[in-house]
């Protein structure tokens, strides 16, 4: 495993509460790193550098405040989301500010991270990148990147098509960095089982939608506890990229799951959707962990209930603990 100890050993749940468009805020931010698992902002839900700003100094005078009164607490690193593409100045501008609040990793995705990659290590930080494919893998391996975070099949948002049991291992075959598990992930064994598979972390996205400070309409909400992964979509014809989609989430905006239009406009344009349809704001998207979520918790709560859940994985004997049992009391018997 490759999860440096500065950052592990502020964790209480290898886990991330990842950063999604038009859901992730600072209060969700706030308490998952309360709560000791990793939390990250992404720079694209704020309306300005301003605001950005704004909000990554409240939630490091928070945390400091809550380590300040609880001085045995884990306080979860903090991660900022920034996009690949972005103009030098801006770049610098973003991680001077991210840095200078306390934030421990660059989250990335879509594009090529080079240059990213290259101006975060001058700014003393680590980078980790989504990644859909071996392909994606090897060029983000190639640009020095930290860590991986490896989107596998059924994840909610811009998934992958390959298999974790695939994905995971051949990926860890060639990289020693950082690896993060994604998609599908909605339980502490999940998390476990992402670390048998050879992950450092695991990175959970649609089971934090449906928590309480998540703040979204309460209809994506009902729909995240009340819906199951065969009410899922996976289509390019919403965004211009293939993503898991709600198909309640079509219907009740008048459009048909069997008859999207196709998108008319080059990547992720939504020109061809009717008027008013906002894909991440109103057309909603979801991982098929969907179908072991049955409840909208406080993230403090859900993080403790992940923790027993995976130390319980943890505990479970194997077929290898008994192998081995069995194995010693042979070679007793034959001493």
């Amino acid at each position: 495993m490759a999860l440096e100890p500065a950052l592990r050993d502020r964790m209480v749940l290898p886990a991330v509460c990842a950063p999604m468009f038009l859901v992730s805020n600072p209060a969700m931010v706030r308490e998952a790193c309360k709560a000791g698992i990793m939390g990250a902002l992404p720079r694209q839900n704020a309306r300005s550098f301003e605001m950005f700003e704004s909000w990554l100094k409240d939630i490091r005078e928070d945390l400091d405040r809550h380590a300040e009164t609880h001085p045995g607490a884990r306080v979860g690193p903090l991660a900022v989301n920034l996009a690949s593409r972005m103009d030098p100045a801006e770049a610098e501008r973003h991680l001077e500010v991210a840095k200078r609040y306390g934030a421990d990793i660059i989250i990335s995705a879509l594009g090529n991270p080079a240059e990213l990659t290259r101006r975060v290590h001058d700014a003393g930080l680590k980078i980790f990148h989504d990644v859909v494919s071996f392909r994606y893998a090897e060029k983000a391996i190639a640009a020095g990147v930290d860590g991986l975070t490896c989107v596998g099949a059924g994840g909610g948002g811009h998934s992958g098509s390959v298999g974790h049991l695939v994905l995971i291992p051949r990926i860890r075959k060639i990289f020693d960095g950082t690896l993060l598990m994604a998609g599908s992930i909605s339980t502490g064994a999940a998390i476990r089982a992402a670390e048998i598979l050879g992950a450092d972390l695991a990175y959970m996205g649609t089971r934090f939608i449906a928590t309480q400070e998540a703040g979204v309409d309460p209809e994506y909400a009902r729909m995240l506890v009340e819906c199951h992964s065969e009410d899922l979509m996976f289509t390019p014809k919403i965004g211009g990229v293939a993503a898991n989609w709600l198909r309640p989430s079509m219907e009740r905006l008048g459009l048909d799951p069997k008859n999207l239009p196709a998108p008319t406009g080059p990547g992720m344009s939504h020109d061809h959707l009717p008027e008013g349809v906002k894909p991440w704001k109103n057309l909603w998207s979801a991982g098929q962990g969907i179908d072991l979520i049955g409840d909208v918790p406080a993230i403090g709560d859900l993080v403790l209930r992940l923790r027993a859940e995976y130390l319980a994985a943890c505990a479970q004997p194997s077929f290898a603990d008994v192998a081995r049992l069995v194995d010693q009391a042979l070679d007793a018997a034959e001493d």
